[in-house]
């Protein structure tokens, strides 16, 4: 396959994951599906952004440049177009390993939101993290500790989860396009072959 038409491929899977994510961290803002009472009875983690600027927005960029690449027509460097379609390669790396930290901050805000579990009233409204170090993921029958939001534990873990898994899919696309990049740089479009040669 054409580094190219590759870079394009990986930039359409990348453009949906970007827009999941941000929903996904938009609707950890409603705790429970509900409006939250106070700022402060959202759980830390979701203030971070991980899903609207790690895996949401600062993906954008890189899965705009990969789209670009396949209809790429640089005017070229020193009279030579073939360089300057390289050199588009080349700067594809720099943006998938933007997209990759974007990402790997996505991944590490879910998985700490996933270990502290959500903040919510364990009862007389005190709003606290009621589960300490993740010991609620395998046993659901201590999730009725938190009183309201009703379901919240559910629905916190339902979307972290979520970024987890599609911040994991987005930083395996941007280290492929970083691999793609590479040779492309090195082996050029397909059109002329590999290194150059027809």
């Amino acid at each position: 396959m054409c580094s190219g038409s590759c870079a394009k491929c990986l930039g359409i899977a990348l453009i949906p994951l970007a827009v999941l994510c941000i929903l996904a961290n938009i609707l950890l803002f409603f705790p429970g599906g509900k409006v939250a009472d106070n700022n402060g009875h959202i759980s830390d983690e979701v203030w971070y952004f991980g899903g609207i600027l790690g895996s949401g927005v600062l993906m954008v960029f890189p899965a705009l440049v990969f789209l670009g690449l396949k209809n790429n027509d640089c005017c070229g460097c020193c009279g030579n177009e073939k360089c300057g379609r390289r050199f588009a390669m080349f700067s594809s790396i720099l943006f998938a390993a933007i997209g990759f930290v974007g990402a790997g901050y996505s991944f590490i805000i879910a998985v700490v939101g996933i270990h502290k579990g959500p903040k919510c009233d364990i009862g007389y409204g005190n709003w606290t993290y009621a589960f300490d170090g993740g010991n609620y993921l395998g046993n659901p029958k201590i999730w009725n500790t938190c009183v309201a939001p009703p379901e919240v534990v559910p629905w916190n873990l339902t979307l972290f989860s979520l970024l987890l898994i599609m911040s994991s899919v987005q930083a395996v696309l941007c280290a492929i396009q970083a691999i793609n990049g590479i040779l492309g740089t090195f082996c050029g479009d397909c059109k002329s072959g590999c290194c150059g040669v027809s």
